[in-house]
C-alpha cells in the first residue's frame, strides 16, 4: 500500500498542524485557508486509496477549512477512510473515533438557502453552525453529518445515516432522519 509521507512537507507548508505517527494511505486533499485552524491529534490514520479501505471508498480524503474563521480539531486515534470534512465555522472530532468510508462532515449549507443570495454567489449568506462529535465515536460509511449537530461521547451512527441534531453519550443513532435507536 502506498503511504504518502511525502505529503506531510506540503501539509507543513500549509501550516497545518499534525501530531506525531500520522499515517496517510494515499494522497488526501487537506487545504488550510489562511489564518483558519486545522489540527490533527497524535497516532491518526487517514485513508485515501481505494485499497485502503475495502468497504469501496469512492474518493479520497478531503479535510478543507473554507474561510479564515474555520477551525478543524480531530483528536488523537482518529481514523478517517475517503470521507469528507469541510468546515466555515467549526468542526470537532474527539479522541479513539473512526469514520468510515465515505462519510460526509459538513459544518455548512455550501450555498444560500435564500434565491437571490444564491443566484449571486453571496458567501456571506452561507448559513453555518459548529459540529461536535464526541470521543470513542464510530461513524458507518456512507453517513452524513450536518450543520449544528453534536454527538455524544462513544455513540454510534449506523451506515447511510443523515444525522441533524443532538445526540446524548452512548447511543446507537440511525435513519434519515438519524434518531436514537437504543442505548449501548
Amino acid at each position: 500500500m502506498f503511504k504518502s509521507n511525502y505529503f506531510k512537507i506540503f501539509m507543513k507548508l500549509n501550516k497545518v498542524d499534525f501530531g506525531r505517527n500520522l499515517n496517510l494511505f494515499g494522497l488526501p486533499v487537506i487545504f488550510k485557508k489562511s489564518g483558519s485552524v486545522l489540527k490533527i491529534g497524535d497516532n491518526c490514520t487517514i485513508k485515501s486509496s481505494f485499497l485502503s479501505n475495502l468497504i469501496g471508498l469512492s474518493q479520497r480524503v478531503i479535510i478543507v477549512t473554507r474561510t479564515k474563521e474555520a477551525k478543524i480539531e480531530i483528536g488523537n486515534n482518529v481514523g478517517i477512510s475517503g470521507a469528507t470534512i469541510y468546515s466555515r465555522k467549526g468542526i470537532s472530532i474527539g479522541d479513539n473515533t473512526l469514520i468510515g468510508g465515505n462519510v460526509k462532515i459538513l459544518d455548512n449549507d455550501f450555498h444560500p438557502i435564500e434565491v437571490e443570495a444564491r443566484n449571486g454567489d453571496d458567501k456571506d449568506m452561507i448559513r453555518s453552525r459548529e459540529i461536535v462529535i464526541g470521543k470513542n465515536c464510530f461513524i458507518g460509511c456512507n453517513s452524513i453529518i450536518l450543520k449544528g449537530s453534536k454527538i455524544g461521547d462513544g455513540s454510534v451512527i449506523g451506515a447511510g445515516s443523515v444525522v441533524s441534531g443532538e445526540f446524548p453519550n452512548g447511543v446507537i443513532i440511525g435513519g434519515n432522519p438519524a434518531k436514537v435507536i437504543k442505548a449501548i
